[in-house]
């Protein structure tokens, strides 16, 4: 239903702890996520606190859902940094959905830093139960 695959994730993690954030501007930074199915639908959490809900940007194009969203950097030329941990820039996720979903139907909401993706099963994913007639007889189909 949902296909994970980030080979570059962990390499970037150890350049991000070997260089500090400036060691890899040239990609932007992944967004942490969860993703579950509860009921007929796929839910996807993504963690962006501090992001300003019109600054994400959420595409679905050939089952591929991508969110992008950006954090700037404080610019004030009077500002002295003394510790910056918290990171700041363009942050992009991409999730490969599976053909048994409903990409037609997506709803998102943002909340408390975190956009929720909702996508719902599709009807032909559903299971159905089939009824096994005695005697030679065509199968019904249960909806």
């Amino acid at each position: 239903m949902l296909m994970r695959t980030d080979p570059f994730r962990q390499l970037e993690r150890l350049t991000q702890q070997l260089f500090g954030s400036e060691g890899t501007t040239a990609r932007p930074a992944p967004m942490p996520m969860d993703a579950y199915r509860r009921g007929d639908e796929l839910v996807v959490s993504f963690d962006l606190p501090g992001v300003a809900p019109d600054s994400i940007d959420l595409n679905v194009e050939r089952n591929v859902l991508t969110v992008s969203a950006e954090r700037a950097a404080e610019t004030d030329e009077q500002v002295q940094w003394q510790v910056t941990e918290r990171p700041r820039g363009v942050f992009s996720r991409q999730v490969f959905l599976g053909d048994t979903l409903d990409t037609d139907r997506i709803e998102a909401t943002y909340d408390a830093g975190v956009l929720t993706v909702r996508v719902p099963v599709a009807e032909k994913a559903q299971p159905r139960r089939i009824t096994v007639n005695p005697g030679g007889q065509a199968r019904t189909i249960d909806t």
